[in-house]
């Protein structure tokens, strides 16, 4: 057991065994390193997409520019939207899961800790082989939900394609070990007294996205798989001379679409949840309304994907039911928003950076709720589809939804995560300049997208009236580039600092800020035995005021899984037969069985190597 108190903030790593360095990283299998790991190379994507949109707003800044080409166009705003979708907002989500699902429940790791090191790995490899496509001249080139024929042999004869259509099915391989990951951990491993209905609103609605993942994400993989049949096989699933149909693409890719939308945006659903009832001073209104409004989003959304189709037709009947579908599904979603008012609403209401991106996430999702639901009527839907209203519809809930969240939680957890506190002035400034220009570049599209302007396309001509407002987005993404140029600005100066950050700097409700910043490796010397829903809240409740600040103490005695760089193996394995399959035709059968028992070796070894 751990009883030897250790007086420095640092010398818990020694004292537990701890490696530092390079290659400590690399055969980690720590959640929280694992997180780091997911966030750090998130952030960095995430940064690469909003060059990719800068260039996008250069370009059309001005009617009938030509700062980029009509090929380069194309590949950036198919990377964009890639990036942003998959190798951005899905893993800064799993940065949050990897580190706080088993702090949050009272557990010392997650389920299969070496399966989490993998989904890490093979997400990094899959991210990489994807942007490899521009050392190539070879990048996506279709748009980022891959519309047949855009994606045909016939019509993209190149690798530009393939690189797309590997890289998702590389980066599905992540998610779906990342989903059983987090679903085993979040059903097995909560801390005793810690049922269902004391879950943090946080872990809840996590386990519904890991839920969603297993249910959505094989659905895109089917439909990879058979576009990969008929790129490298000549089989015609999706291409009409051969007699297939280019509209059963469509359905396969938005009944994962939807889902993925919710994917999207639950976990930062989740992250305000925790961040309100703490900023507000009481606890969440309707913790159970928001529970079952969470399962019921989740539910519905697999039986709303075809109002993405409205325009092809579909017929009567089928508008009518994606119709209602689309307006019920704003039910629940508007329980989320009034309870979220509702803990407000007489609190005791602290402004502090996290809670100003808070309420900035309500706000700016309320707009997208709205115009999401001028979509689900049909004839309304067939004026405003592929228009420019439909791109800030959906900025308005992957942005000012999804990124204004994790944002939140990112000032948030900062302390808890890096022992450091982030600068406060520096935070306020970064929010507001964030407001203002995501408004700025976003909300004018809802005007030139009624006027008319279709969206991907490469350039405009002059006086159809769409000038000024494609101007003012322009200038609206530089401040948006400022914002997290602010925010970098501000890790990098919190960096330097020495640790300082206490273990309960906000006066939190849940188990995470009940051990030392940053936690050990062990997360809980002592197993908590939780007593009600807000479970630290419960403990100073019970002791009459704050609890002390908790001893770091050595470990000893308590066991954790090994290092082993055989996650990385594997998912180099899978990286190298994948590229083997894209050439296939160049390099032969034998290339790809030399890479699949590459592949193989690596779960042998990973299977049988001790733990610990």
């Amino acid at each position: 057991m751990a009883t030897r108190v250790l007086d420095q903030p640092h010398a818990h790593a020694a004292a537990h065994g701890e490696k530092t360095g390079l290659w400590s990283w690399i055969t980690t299998v720590d959640h929280k390193r694992i997180g780091v790991l997911y966030g750090a190379t998130a952030f960095i994507f995430f940064l690469m997409g909003g060059i990719e949109a800068l260039l996008l707003r250069i370009q059309l800044g001005s009617p009938e520019n030509t700062f980029l080409s009509p090929d380069l166009y194309n590949q950036l705003f198919t990377m964009h939207g890639t990036t942003m979708i998959f190798l951005a907002v899905m893993p800064l989500s799993a940065m949050f899961f990897n580190y706080l699902i088993p702090l949050q429940i009272g557990a010392r790791d997650v389920a299969f800790p070496r399966l989490n090191a993998f989904s890490y790995w093979v997400f990094l490899l899959g991210g990489l082989f994807l942007n490899a496509s521009f050392l190539f001249g070879a990048a996506p080139d279709q748009g980022w939900f891959g519309y047949a024929n855009l994606t045909s042999k016939q019509y993209s004869p190149g690798l530009n394609v393939d690189f797309w259509m590997l890289g998702l099915q590389i980066l599905g391989i992540a998610s779906l070990a990342a989903a059983v990951n987090f679903f085993v951990t979040i059903v097995n491993m909560r801390a005793p007294g810690m049922t269902l209905m004391r879950m943090p609103m946080f872990v809840w609605m996590s386990l519904i996205t890991q839920v969603l993942l297993l249910l959505a994400f094989p659905v895109i993989t089917v439909a990879l798989i058979l576009l990969m049949y008929d790129r490298f096989f000549g089989s015609a699933f999706f291409v009409p001379s051969g007699g297939g149909d280019p509209l059963l693409w469509q359905h396969l890719f938005w009944i994962f679409g939807h889902p993925e939308v919710y994917i999207l945006i639950l976990p930062a659903f989740g992250i305000v949840s925790e961040v309100l009832p703490v900023f507000s001073r009481k606890p969440l209104f309707g913790y159970a309304a928001m529970v079952f409004s969470g399962v019921f989003i989740a539910f519905l959304g697999f039986g709303v994907w075809s109002h993405h189709m409205f325009s092809t037709g579909m017929g009567p009947l089928a508008d009518t039911f994606f119709a209602l579908t689309t307006m019920l599904i704003a039910i629940p979603t508007g329980v989320k928003i009034f309870n979220w008012i509702g803990t407000m609403w007489g609190g005791s209401l602290q402004y502090r950076t996290p809670m100003l991106f808070a309420i900035g996430f309500i706000a700016m999702f309320i707009i997208g709720g709205l115009s999401g639901v001028m979509h689900s009527s049909p004839p309304a839907d067939l004026q405003q589809t592929d228009t420019y209203f439909v791109v800030a519809h959906f900025h308005y809930v992957l942005f000012g939804g999804s990124i204004f969240g994790l944002t939140a939680g990112a000032y948030y957890w900062w302390p808890k995560m890096f022992g450091r506190m982030l600068n406060e002035r520096l935070g306020q400034l970064h929010f507001w300049l964030m407001l203002i220009g995501f408004n700025l570049t976003f909300f004018p599209m809802h005007f030139v997208g009624l006027h008319g302007m279709p969206r991907r396309v490469y350039t405009y001509p002059e006086g159809l009236g769409f000038d000024l407002m494609n101007q003012i987005e322009t200038a609206g993404s530089f401040v948006l580039a400022l914002a997290f140029l602010v925010f970098l600005v501000n890790i990098f100066q919190t960096w330097r600092k020495p640790r300082n950050a206490p273990a309960d700097p906000w006066n939190g409700a849940t188990l995470e800020w009940a051990i030392p910043s940053p936690p050990p490796e062990f997360n809980f010397a002592e197993i908590p035995t939780v007593h009600g829903r807000d479970a630290l809240w419960e403990q100073k409740r019970q002791r009459g005021g704050p609890l002390p600040e908790p001893a770091r103490v050595s470990g000893a005695g308590i066991h954790m899984p090994n290092p082993s760089y055989w996650p990385l193996v594997t998912a180099v394995g899978i990286l190298a037969f994948f590229v083997t399959l894209m050439m296939l035709a160049k390099i032969g059968i034998w290339a790809v069985i030399a890479s699949f028992a590459l592949l193989l070796l690596g779960v042998y070894k990973w299977a049988y190597e001790p733990a610990g």
